[in-house]
C-alpha cells in the first residue's frame, strides 16, 4: 500500500512538473502506462485545476475503468460534463455492478438514453442489478456468471469452457444450477482440472455452500467473505434462483468504504469527503458540524455557570476542571470505539451486551481509582489543600464510571433506533462526560466549601 502511494505521489509530481513545462505529450504517455486504479489515485491526489487537465488526457477506452475506481463525488463531477452518448461509450464492456454505480450518478434522462443504447440482453442484465439498493448483495453482484448442469461430465464442461474466448475475472468456481436456474452447488476450477474427465459434475460438486440472499446488507456480505476466505459467491433470490455473483474486489471496496465511514463520521464528515474539495463545498460541510458542537459546548458552559459562586471562592477549581472533563472524554471515547467496532463486525448481540457493559464499568472503576489517586496527590501538593485533592479524586471516579456506562450503552441504543453511533455517538458522549464531570466536581466543591 505504501509503495503504491509512493509511486502515485511520484507520478503526481512528474505530472505537475510536465504540466508546468507544457509537455502534455509526456503526461499523456505516462498516464497510458498506468493501471486504471493508479490513474484514479492520481486524480484523487491532485488539486482541482490539475485534476481536470489529467482527466482530459485519459484515453477514452480507459475512462470507464478509471471512473469505477473513483469516489462517488468525483464520479459525479466528471459525469456531469458528459452527455448520454459519452456515458454509454465509457461504460461499454464494464461489469454490470460498476455500470449501475456510474448510472446512479447521472440524471434519469441520461440513464434512460444509455439503457436504450444497449442491446436487449445487456440492458436486461443491467436493469436486474439496478433493481436493488447499492448497499445490498443485489447492488454488489455481477450477472456475468458461468453456469453448468449437474448431469454433465467434467469432460463436457471442459469442452464447454474452451468455446469461450475468455471467462469472467475472479472465476474460481463454476455455478451448478437446475433447469429452473436454481442454485444447487459449486464446482471449483481446481477440482475440475485435476479430476477424472469421465466423472459427473454431481459427483464432484460442493453442495454445503450457502448462497447469499439478494437483499443481504453489504456489511454482512463482507463479513461472510472475510470469515470464509471467499473469492466469489453466488447470489440468489427468495426462491433460490441464481441472479449473479459477488467477487472479492467489490467486497474490498465495501470494507474500505465502511472503514472510511467510521473514521470520518467521528469528525462529522462524509466518507466521500474529497481531500482537495474546493472551499465552497468543504467549508459549509464542516460548519454544520461545528455548529452542533457549539450547541453542546454552550450546554457544558451553562452547567459551569451554575457554580459561578463556588469558582469565585476557590480559583483552583477553574484550573482543575478541564482535567476531570478530559479524562472522562477520553475514557468514554475508548469504550465507544470498542462498542462501535464490535457492532460493525457483528460481534455484539443480545446475549453479550450485559457482559460488555459490566466489563466496561469495571474498567472504568479500575482506571478511575488509579488515576484519581494520582491526581489527588498532585492537586493537593499543587494547591496545598487536601480537600481539593479528595474532591477531584471523587469527581474523577464518578466521571469515568459515567463515561464507561454511557460509552457502552449509547451505541447500543442508537443502533436500535437506526442512528449511526459512529456519527452521533461522539458528540452525545462528549456532552455527557463534560456535564457529569463539571457537576460532580463543582457540586462536591460546593458541599465542601459552601
Amino acid at each position: 500500500m505504501g509503495q503504491n502511494q509512493d509511486v502515485s505521489q511520484t507520478a503526481l509530481d512528474q505530472v505537475g512538473s510536465a504540466l508546468e513545462g507544457g509537455t502534455f505529450v509526456g503526461v499523456r504517455r505516462m498516464l497510458n502506462g498506468l493501471q486504471p486504479a493508479d490513474v484514479a489515485h492520481l486524480l484523487e491526489s491532485a488539486p482541482p485545476r490539475m485534476r481536470h487537465i489529467i482527466w482530459q488526457m485519459v484515453e477514452v477506452d480507459q475512462e470507464g475503468e478509471v471512473l469505477g475506481e473513483l469516489s462517488d463525488e468525483l464520479q459525479a463531477q466528471f459525469l456531469g460534463s458528459m452527455d448520454a452518448a459519452e456515458v454509454a461509450a465509457i461504460t461499454e464492456g464494464m461489469d454490470d455492478d460498476d455500470v449501475a454505480d456510474i448510472l446512479q450518478q447521472v440524471p434519469d434522462r441520461v440513464t434512460f438514453e444509455v439503457l436504450n443504447a444497449m442491446d436487449q440482453q445487456d440492458r436486461a442484465r443491467l436493469e436486474r442489478v439496478m433493481l436493488y439498493p447499492d448497499d445490498t448483495a443485489g447492488g454488489l453482484m455481477n450477472t456475468d456468471t458461468i453456469t453448468i448442469r449437474a448431469r454433465h461430465t467434467l469432460d463436457v464442461v471442459l469442452r464447454y469452457l474452451r468455446r469461450h474466448e475468455e471467462i469472467p475475472e475472479m472465476t474460481d468456481n463454476l455455478i451448478v444450477v437446475n433447469r429452473a436456474d436454481q442454485f444447487i452447488g459449486l464446482l471449483p476450477l481446481r477440482t475440475l482440472l485435476v479430476s477424472d474427465p469421465s466423472a459427473t459434475v454431481r459427483e464432484m460438486m460442493v453442495t454445503d455452500v450457502e448462497p447469499i440472499p439478494v437483499d443481504m446488507p453489504d456489511a454482512d456480505v463482507a463479513r461472510l467473505f472475510e470469515r470464509n476466505d471467499w473469492v466469489s459467491a453466488p447470489v440468489v433470490d427468495d426462491h433460490g434462483t441464481l441472479l449473479g455473483r459477488i467477487t472479492i474486489d467489490d467486497v474490498v471496496d465495501v470494507i474500505r468504504e465502511d472503514a472510511d465511514h467510521s473514521f470520518m463520521s467521528m469528525a462529522g464528515l462524509d466518507e466521500e469527503e474529497d481531500t482537495f474539495a474546493p472551499l465552497v463545498r468543504a467549508a459549509p460541510r464542516r460548519a454544520v458540524w461545528l455548529g452542533v458542537n457549539l450547541v453542546t459546548a454552550f450546554i457544558a458552559a451553562s452547567v459551569i455557570n451554575l457554580f459561578q459562586g463556588t469558582i469565585e471562592k476557590v480559583v483552583a477549581l477553574a484550573v482543575l476542571m478541564p482535567i476531570v472533563a478530559s479524562m472522562g472524554g477520553i475514557a468514554g471515547t475508548q469504550t465507544l470505539t470498542v462498542l462501535v467496532r464490535g457492532i460493525a463486525m457483528g460481534q455484539v448481540g443480545k446475549t453479550n451486551q450485559a457482559w460488555l457493559i459490566n466489563r466496561e464499568l469495571l474498567i472504568g472503576l479500575f482506571n478511575g481509582l488509579l488515576w484519581a489517586a494520582v491526581v489527588a496527590v498532585c492537586a493537593s501538593l499543587w494547591f496545598d489543600d487536601w480537600n481539593i485533592g479528595v474532591i477531584i479524586a471523587a469527581a474523577m471516579v464518578i466521571n469515568l464510571l459515567a463515561a464507561a456506562l454511557f460509552g457502552a450503552v449509547l451505541p447500543l441504543m442508537m443502533t436500535r433506533a437506526s442512528i449511526d453511533p459512529a456519527l452521533a455517538g461522539g458528540v452525545v458522549l462528549t456532552t455527557v462526560t463534560d456535564v457529569v464531570g463539571f457537576v460532580s466536581f463543582l457540586g462536591l466543591a460546593t458541599l465542601f466549601y459552601g
